[in-house]
């Protein structure tokens, strides 16, 4: 989330890109992108050379040593802005394009019809000085921006696009634990958040895999999926799974919800916040996702979707507009049956609105469930999020009431949770009682809230309140009048 010192660096390129000429919205966000990446690149390439120095190895280097100014390093440092931009139009922005290797890879796919687009040498030079100043490490930075950028466009939001902050998809990869097994999809990646965070929580907790050659080559090229209709997200999506060690993940121009979309029993995992609103080409919908819930809900088609290419046993962890819990349309209703009766939903965590702000104020929760398709619902596990670390306002400011680290506990030891009571935080509620609720999954139906007993004073006892009051005015006027008098 951006915040503070660096939202002022990026609304200062913005505007120096706005003001030198560059007046296309859409372009700037791609421009700032891949200084972004060409930055990050060499970030981590020095620190790969760092590690293998460290431990005695050899490092063979992705920058050419002939042309060390290819590497930000030494390009942020070219004095002449003539000779900055001529090096970046014929040698920088062609080695990125060129970086996917095979052909056939997603960055590869993706970067070909990229196009550099800042064409004023002194606005190169001003742009590449304050993104210097923009720390790299441990951000998924290139995301924030765009998204930032985007709440800009007039357009924002048309197509139900709004970032996920980055602490709750962390929060969510938490949750699930992906393995080294996994094969992972978000089926409308937008920057690769999901992804990219799936592969940060295997570094840290599963970095043996990296000693396994099967589960190594896994990781980079089999492991990791993403479709989206937005050519602009999918370029950055590449970079960004390429900035975390992803060789070649696999990102694909795709509607998921059309006919197209034949995959059906594959994947193990899928991590999704997908789309609540805009249009939809009904008659190109995928049929079999019909079948489930006839709706033109995009909303309730992806769980349809989800339940389809999961893999039996396989798990999903998905965000959905408070709506899909309690919507009272036979689509509604049909898909949330499908998930209680017919696989086993695990868990829902109410979201509170703000936490979407400013790109939306829209109240969601946070749907668990393995797919069965033979059932298996049990008691599902309910949590009333009220917190994320953050205020629930446009300004999103860090406050220290949070639910995030309390959530992961809970969930992880849901056989702590069974005599919680309905009133607490979280709870468990059973099978039946979803059924004879017409499988309404919406927390506030099955929660209760205590009342505390306000005793009030009598009748009696306020007018003698309200009389005493009266007569200390009355006095009061009374010396203030005397002494009017003796002035006169």
């Amino acid at each position: 989330m951006l915040t503070g010192e660096l939202k002022n660096k990026i609304d200062g390129i913005w505007t120096t890109l706005w003001t030198e000429g560059s007046t296309n919205p859409l372009t700037n966000i791609e421009q700032v992108t891949y200084l972004l990446f060409i930055k990050g690149l060499d970030e981590t390439e020095l620190t790969k050379e760092a590690d293998a120095e460290l431990l005695g190895l050899e490092h063979k280097s992705i920058f050419p040593r002939d042309k060390p100014y290819i590497r930000w390093n030494i390009f942020k440092n070219l004095g002449d802005a003539e000779d900055m931009y001529n090096k970046m139009v014929q040698e920088v922005f062609p080695f990125i394009k060129d970086l996917g290797g095979k052909e056939d890879s997603a960055f590869s796919k993706y970067m070909k019809d990229a196009i550099f687009q800042i064409n004023k040498p002194s606005t190169l030079q001003k742009v590449v000085a304050t993104i210097d100043s923009i720390p790299m490490v441990d951000r998924d930075t290139k995301g924030d921006v765009y998204e930032y950028l985007l709440s800009k466009l007039s357009t924002s939001g048309t197509n139900g696009q709004f970032r996920t902050p980055r602490h709750i998809i962390n929060m969510i990869i938490e949750l699930m634990k992906p393995t080294p097994e996994d094969i992972v999809i978000d089926p409308a990646m937008g920057s690769a958040g999901f992804l990219v965070s799936a592969s940060e929580y295997l570094r840290k907790n599963h970095a043996d895999l990296f000693l396994q050659a099967g589960l190594k080559d896994h990781f980079h090229n089999n492991m990791f999926f993403g479709n989206d209709m937005d050519s602009t997200m999918l370029r950055i999506g590449a970079m960004n799974m390429m900035l975390h060690g992803v060789d070649s993940p696999n990102i694909s121009y795709k509607d998921s919800l059309s006919q197209d979309n034949i995959e059906k029993d594959k994947y193990t995992l899928v991590l999704a916040n997908p789309p609540f609103k805009g249009s939809l080409d009904y008659d190109s919908v995928s049929n079999d996702l019909l079948t489930i819930a006839k709706t033109k809900k995009t909303e309730l088609l992806f769980l349809s979707l989800f339940l389809r290419i999961l893999k039996p046993g396989g798990r999903a962890a998905v965000i959905v507009p408070d709506g899909v819990l309690f919507g009272g349309s036979n689509a509604h209703k049909t898909i949330r049956k499908e998930i209680v009766d017919n696989n086993k939903l695990e868990a829902v965590i109410s979201v509170p609105s703000g936490v979407f702000k400013p790109y939306a104020g829209v109240s969601t929760a946070i749907l668990i469930f393995t797919k069965t398709s033979s059932g298996g619902t049990d008691k599902v596990w309910f949590y009333d999020m009220k917190a994320d670390g953050y205020s629930l306002d446009d300004k999103r400011t860090k406050i220290e009431a949070n639910d995030i680290s309390d959530i992961i506990e809970r969930y992880h030891n849901r056989q702590k949770e069974a005599d919680r009571k309905r009133s607490e935080q979280s709870f468990f509620v059973s099978h039946k009682e979803i059924v004879e609720q017409n499988y309404d999954l919406s927390i506030n139906k099955y929660k209760e809230i205590e009342y505390e007993e306000l005793k009030y004073e009598s009748t009696t006892e306020l007018m003698n309140k309200i009389k005493f009051i009266e007569n200390d005015i009355q006095e009061g006027l009374q010396r203030l009048e005397e002494l009017l008098n003796e002035k006169l």
